[in-house]
């Protein structure tokens, strides 16, 4: 029995991009993690061991975005996937990944990528 665990609108400061100005001072990134996981163990005993616990893996992936340095947003998402998927029970993650202040001349929102991988593709989906 499997299910799926959803983080929205993690939001870390981070210090990526492709203009200069945007490797010298951090801007928010915004992020949505779907984690497919087994609920199964977790369900029957309403135990918190027995199910994956969010709160490291959010961290780890939080982690990535606020201590590693990336030029593409692709690359940064293919990291935080990796990251997640290093807890040896989720089979796969979702991660959309946006850039909250994109340096565009135009009125936009928010700029990002959406990437899955599961675990069963060697990490790559």
């Amino acid at each position: 029995m499997s299910g799926t665990i959803e983080v929205r609108g993690l939001r870390v400061m981070g210090t990526h991009g492709a203009l200069a100005h945007e490797r010298e001072a951090a801007q928010p990134f915004e992020l949505d993690l779907s984690i497919e996981t087994s609920f199964e163990a977790a369900a029957e005993s309403d135990a918190l061991e027995d199910a994956l616990d969010y709160g490291p893996v959010v961290a780890s992936a939080a982690g990535v975005v606020a201590e590693e340095r990336f030029t593409l947003l692709e690359a940064l998402a293919e990291a935080v996937a990796t990251a997640v998927l290093a807890d040896g029970r989720v089979r796969s993650v979702e991660v959309a990944l946006r850039k909250v202040r994109p340096p565009l001349p135009v009125d936009v929102a928010t700029v990002g990528v959406r990437i899955r991988r599961s675990r069963f593709e060697g990490g790559r989906g």
